[in-house]
Order: structure tokens, then C-alpha cells, then sequence
């Protein structure tokens, strides 16, 4: 498994930052390699990729979110993949954005650029790309402020808390 731990510092309060990280549809504006995320329900998602012309499609479940503080993931089906990102409120107008991913990298291409680092490199230019997505609108595109308690917890059903 490949390790990536990346943070950013953008320009706009946790609330802002974290909203507009909940419009998954919206990641191909600032993630590359990412062609479209499809949101099936509250914790499901539907990935399609084109990263170094390998194409993959799989599907994703959000394990754990938790307004203006992080959300979780792993996948599903298709690539191995699962990470959390972090959201930490510096002051008023300025926010930390941590990103960990762990992922399987499967084939030649993937596990080569796993070894010279261009997987850390990618996440950090998708950072950079959301740090210039988000400073530069007056608003995020959407939010969703649902809570999802990870598996296991007492009284959870693993369900989006209504």
C-alpha cells in the first residue's frame, strides 16, 4: 500500500473549505485525472479516472463525516483506495486542509509512479487546484452538512445521522 499525507492552508473559513469539499461532483474542476464523480445517495459514490491514460471506474463510500471537521472513505469495488481529509480552522478566514490516502497501486504505470513520487505530487497540485477553486469565489457551490458515524460506533447504524 502507498502512503500520501498532504496539507494545504486556503483562504477561507473551515465552513467554507469543508462545504465545498462535500460537492464531490465538482472535483474534476480541481482534481486531475478525475473525469466525473456521480453521487448515488448520501454515502455512495461513483468514480470514473484517467490517470496516465490507465482508465478506472469504482465505487466509493463515505465511512465517516463530520461538519467542518473531516470526511472518510474508502472504496468499494474496482481500485483499493480509502483516506480521510481533515479540516482544521487556523483563524476566522483561514483553514488547514489535510488529506491521508492509502492506495493499492495496480499495474506497471501506477506502481512506477508510485515510486517517484508522482502520486504525492498529484495530490498536492489537486490541493493547490481547491486552494484556487475555492479563493477564488464569493461562495462554495453547495454543502452537505449530514453527519455519517464510522462503522462500529455504539448506536450507529454506519447510516448518514438525520
Amino acid at each position: 500500500m502507498a502512503t500520501i499525507e498532504k496539507s494545504i492552508k486556503v483562504d477561507v473559513p473551515v465552513r467554507q473549505a469543508y462545504n465545498q469539499w462535500t460537492q464531490f461532483e465538482e472535483f474534476p474542476h480541481f482534481m486531475k485525472g478525475v473525469e466525473s464523480i456521480d453521487q448515488l445517495d448520501a454515502t455512495h459514490l461513483h468514480w470514473k479516472t484517467n490517470v496516465g491514460g490507465v482508465e478506472r471506474e469504482f465505487d466509493a463510500e463515505i465511512t465517516e463525516q463530520h461538519p467542518d471537521q473531516r470526511v472518510a472513505w474508502h472504496s468499494v469495488d474496482g481500485t483499493t483506495h480509502g483516506g480521510v481529509v481533515t479540516f482544521h480552522r487556523l483563524n476566522d478566514t483561514q483553514t488547514r486542509v489535510m488529506v491521508q490516502i492509502e492506495w493499492a497501486p495496480e499495474g506497471f504505470v501506477e506502481k512506477a509512479g508510485a515510486l517517484v513520487g508522482e502520486d504525492d505530487r498529484r495530490v498536492q497540485g489537486d490541493l493547490e487546484r481547491f486552494k484556487e477553486f475555492i479563493e477564488n469565489r464569493d461562495a462554495e457551490t453547495g454543502a452537505w452538512r449530514g453527519e455519517v458515524d464510522p462503522p462500529g460506533d455504539a448506536g450507529s447504524s454506519g447510516q448518514p445521522a438525520v
